[in-house]
């Protein structure tokens, strides 16, 4: 019983379709190594029955050639003590002759129950050597589906690890997309132009800012001159002098027709 369950576990593995079973796996892999850890289990409970029927069969050839030696000895020793009675009863000596005939039937008939054990063991050693091959048979094929399993489980895991990659590196480069305007470089792009413009914005002001304040100095120097010499003309002085290259009095703030007076 327990050899002809091995066998019909052994003959279930090594039928078993893997694609299809892979198809109707949620998770391949899990379900490769589940099948890769049952399919040694069973090869190994496999192996140590086939070595044990491998062992029960040379036992019983071991056995049927001693019993086919055995008949050969007894049939050797029947025919030596058939000779020997024959010699007896050429000589005269029937009681001898009688008794080497007796030895001989004795050996005849033992040589005939080892021949008889032989025969009946043949169709067994015969049954046990149609199991064995049987067995062989289908560990080959255990074994070659644990290497197919083997490998498809390698290119499965290989795969997986390709897709994860990919798909790392496809999500890195989708992160740092510049010309995305939602990203976070675009938004910080952004930023960094908004700055650089205020900065540009108060070195302009600034600028503006300091032209105006050099305008109010030279129009604040030009009136202090002014009051000075008109202050030097209030004082009777003859000799005030107009520098070359002095500002003149500013032409909007006297009327022309007032010079026709003097």
């Amino acid at each position: 019983m327990v050899k002809q369950s091995i066998f019909g576990r052994i003959a279930q593995l090594a039928k078993a379709n893997i694609n299809a079973l892979l198809d109707q796996a949620e998770d391949p892999q899990k379900m490769l190594d589940q099948m890769v850890r049952d399919y040694s289990n069973n090869i190994a409970e496999a192996e140590s029955a086939v070595a044990q029927t491998i062992g029960n069969l040379r036992m019983l050839q071991a056995d049927y050639n001693e019993d086919l030696k055995n008949a050969q000895d007894w049939g050797n020793k029947a025919l030596a003590a058939s000779r020997k009675a024959d010699e007896y009863r050429a000589s005269g000596n029937a009681a001898d002759a009688t008794k080497f005939d007796n030895l001989a039937k004795v050996a005849i008939q033992r040589q005939m129950s080892a021949e008889n054990e032989a025969k009946a063991a043949e169709p067994n050693i015969a049954s046990q050597s149609e199991v064995v091959e049987k067995l062989k048979g289908g560990l080959d094929q255990m074994k070659g589906k644990l290497n197919e399993l083997t490998s498809k489980r390698n290119e499965l895991v290989a795969r997986s690890k390709t897709v994860a990659a990919q798909t790392q590196v496809h999500d890195a480069l989708k992160s740092i997309d510049i010309m995305d305007p939602t990203s976070e470089v675009g938004r910080f792009e952004e930023k960094i132009r908004r700055e650089e413009a205020k900065v540009l914005g108060q070195q302009e002001l600034a600028a503006s800012s300091l032209d105006a304040q050099f305008n109010q100095l030279e129009d604040l120097g030009e009136q202090t001159e002014i009051e000075a010499r008109l202050a030097a003309l209030k004082s009777g002085g003859s000799k005030a002098a107009i520098g070359a290259g002095s500002a003149a009095p500013a032409e909007d703030t006297i009327d022309e027709s007032d010079f026709d007076k003097l």
